[in-house]
């Protein structure tokens, strides 16, 4: 992956460009309590362009049948275009294979994919797994489940006072136990890019395998899973301006092969009878049951809009919309802002003086501006941080530095009224 200084070569999205795709998202026009809408909750999830919800309503209109093993017309189309979409996931995201692309419910159905079946098939107790203290509870609860059931033991890599992990540790907890590290391309609290590629270095180097939580990162910055070299890696599709309950499992084809099924049940299966079912080849072994053949239609349409505006384009952008926010926000007294790393990608988590995030969440939604508050799900960074939670704003790149000034101007009027 690039560094934003390197990103700072690709051209600056115009407001032009921006206005054009804002009318794209017609929920942006919306009105909250009387006042026009500031969507900055995208770390949550996305608003969906016409382009998507266009492909939602043609599908259910045009080729709704249940896929694979249908002989009828419809059927077979449905089929075609969930196979076109699985493709569509492995060229984005630099797949070698399209059979590496598993389709999921989500990051954390993927997630809980891998600690099951790779819990079941290399594990055993005594053995150890490497978390970092950024992670989502997506990325921890799994693990703990794996470590509780099989014998295991939960090691955690500690972060520096700017939200950088300390990779002196994470080296230090890399051992013969060691079977896999769990970790955040991008953490959904402190916006943090971690240094993933010399992260799956260190670790390949002792033959440790690397699951990579993408979901904060595939919306805002180039992701190539084999110039990475991850074993697995895994992303949502809501957060990438497609529907929700659909996401993706990427795994290296030799790695996912060896895995053993995750759900039993149809599609997934070979051969069935009362004395012994055989199962499928990939992807299909780790499909268990009716896919959602819409949404991965919808995944693929979201996946070609943003790849035709260019993810080295909206990178620089957000990059460039995250600076002039955090300048705003450094301006108000009392501001801290949680996770200071020079590598960030677009999230801002503060806390401004001794004011309840909650309190600040709740006054801005009055003046029509979504943000985030709370732990957001990741509550033992928030405990090693001694704090209640923050208030988090969040954008992608149909945000423009007028609705920063929009926010900072409310957020001014909450801290007089607060404080």
């Amino acid at each position: 992956m690039l560094t934003f200084a390197q990103l700072n070569a690709y051209d600056m999205l115009s407001n032009e460009d921006i206005l054009q795709f804002r009318a794209d998202f017609p929920i942006l026009e919306e009105t909250i309590y009387g006042k026009p809408l500031v969507y900055f909750d995208n770390g949550a999830t996305t608003q969906k362009p016409l382009q998507v919800l266009s492909k939602i309503e043609y599908a259910y209109n045009h080729l709704n049948a249940n896929i694979h093993r249908g002989v009828h017309y419809l059927s077979q189309k449905a089929t075609e275009a969930h196979e076109a979409a699985r493709s569509t996931v492995a060229e984005f995201l630099g797949a070698e294979k399209r059979e590496e692309i598993i389709f999921t419910r989500g990051t954390t159905e993927a997630i809980n994919l891998v600690a099951f079946s790779f819990g079941e098939a290399f594990c055993k107790e005594g053995d150890e797994i490497v978390v970092t203290v950024m992670e989502h509870h997506s990325n921890i609860v799994p693990w703990q489940m794996v470590c509780e059931r099989k014998g295991l033991k939960l090691k955690v890599v500690p972060m520096n006072e700017t939200g950088e992990l300390d990779l002196q540790v994470y080296d230090s907890l890399l051992n013969e136990r060691t079977r896999l590290v769990a970790v955040a391309h991008v953490s959904n609290v402190l916006g943090t890019v971690n240094p993933i590629r010399q992260m799956i270095e260190m670790a390949h180097s002792k033959g440790i395998r690397v699951l990579v939580d993408g979901a904060q990162a595939v919306p805002h910055i180039p992701v190539n899973v084999k110039e990475l070299d991850a074993d697995f890696y895994v992303f949502s599709a809501h957060k990438i301006y497609g529907p929700t309950g659909i996401g993706v499992l990427y795994g290296n084809y030799d790695v996912l092969n060896a895995l053993p099924p995750y759900q039993g049940g149809g599609e997934m299966i070979d051969k069935v009878s009362f004395e012994k079912t055989t199962y499928n080849e990939l992807p299909f072994r780790l499909e268990a049951g009716t896919p959602d053949y819409i949404g991965s239609t919808a995944l693929a349409e979201a996946l070609r809009y943003v790849s035709a505006i260019g993810l080295n384009e909206i990178a620089v952008y957000e990059h460039e919309l995250t600076r002039y926010a955090t300048e705003k926000l450094n301006e108000i007294e009392g501001m801290r802002i949680i996770g200071t790393s020079e590598n960030k990608s677009a999230v801002i988590s503060f806390l401004v003086g001794s004011i309840h995030p909650y309190d600040i969440g709740m006054l801005l939604d009055k003046m029509g501006i979504a943000v985030r508050t709370g732990h957001h799900c990741a509550q033992p960074l928030i405990d090693s941080l001694n704090i209640p939670g923050t208030v988090r704003a969040s954008f992608a790149f149909y945000n423009t530095k007028e609705e920063v000034d929009v926010f900072i101007q409310a957020l001014r009027k909450v801290v007089i009224m607060l404080s």
